[in-house]
């Protein structure tokens, strides 16, 4: 947990030139009591996510939470929906294709995860000591209660989605959100992980793997949610977080590639039948976009009309 305030910090100094190199102000609101308290929560939901994973791959173990990913698409779609972010009308084939779509892409996660089948490619590692092998059980780890706790990690994760599209609505500087949304998580999370970790030791920086992975996550982290606002800005919650079992198909074909893992018949499997019911959901999105020009494009039409009988 020390490593988390020390990159927060570090990504700050990384965003905080180009919030005045790319600045996106013009006719936008002051940044007043309100939106701060927003993007402060969204600071809170980030920091209480990333804990709550942490913990929870510490009671049970790596697989458990990429199968437990899974349920951000849908966590996502029923929250959209509680905020009327989405509409849901079964009658149209985009919302068809959009849950229809949703499901499939977890089942083809899923199937990734948890089904490994024959080996169909394999390769010499590059250097065994980047392999790193978990055990599927043990007796030690708790399953039920680092379930629950990844559970509650993707759940907030898909309240960051929500609350972050409802900060853009307002203020569309995505490099000025991102900016303050780290800010608040080191305000906030510097004081805990100063709690929770008493041995100073531990905070000591060496040059060694721990270094490097702090500076890419310093580097990395920030521009993914930059990518991540900006998408949530165009395209809403649901849209973005149908990627998420994506990225199970993606780290496996990056494993082969470049750590030497085997590519089993599983993975390719799962990840054809991800792609489908991501395909299924983007086209969803894209017909219900369309739909929804359409009628806006009728209504003027009917407006004049209206007035012409007048």
């Amino acid at each position: 947990m020390s490593s988390l305030p020390i990159h927060m910090p570090f990504s700050n100094l990384v965003l905080l030139p180009l919030v005045f190199f790319f600045p996106r102000t013009t006719g936008l609101p002051s940044l007043n009591f309100s939106l701060l308290y927003k993007i402060f929560l969204l600071g809170l939901l980030g920091f209480l996510s990333t804990v709550f994973g942490y913990i929870g791959i510490e009671y049970s173990s790596p697989t458990l939470a990429s199968a437990t990913s899974n349920l951000t698409p849908a966590f996502t779609f029923v929250l959209a929906l509680v905020f009327r972010m989405e509409t849901l009308s079964l009658r149209k084939s985009s919302t068809q294709a959009k849950m229809l779509g949703t499901i499939v892409s977890i089942s083809g996660a899923l199937v990734v995860v948890l089904y490994k089948g024959p080996t169909i490619l394999s390769t010499p590692s590059l250097s065994p000591s980047l392999s790193l092998h978990y055990p599927l059980q043990s007796p030690q780890t708790s399953w039920i209660l680092g379930g629950l706790l990844l559970a509650a990690q993707y759940l907030l994760l898909s309240m960051w989605y929500i609350v972050q599209t409802h900060v853009m609505k307002f203020y569309s500087a995505e490099l000025v959100v991102v900016f303050l949304y780290n800010l608040f998580g080191t305000i906030i999370a510097a004081p805990v992980c100063l709690i929770a970790e008493t041995n100073w030791s531990a905070w000591r920086l060496r040059p060694d793997i721990a270094l490097i992975a702090i500076i890419c996550s310093g580097v990395l982290c920030p521009f993914i949610t930059v990518i991540h606002t900006w998408g949530l800005h165009l395209k809403g919650p649901v849209y973005i977080s149908i990627f998420k079992p994506l990225s199970i198909a993606i780290a496996a074909a990056m494993s082969a590639i470049f750590l030497g893992d085997a590519l089993h018949l599983g993975s390719v499997v799962g990840a054809i039948i991800l792609s489908i019911g991501f395909y299924a959901v983007i086209w969803g999105k894209a017909k219900e976009e369309g739909e929804l020009k359409e009628e806006l494009g009728k209504t003027p039409l009917l407006q004049s009309h209206k007035n012409e009988e007048m």
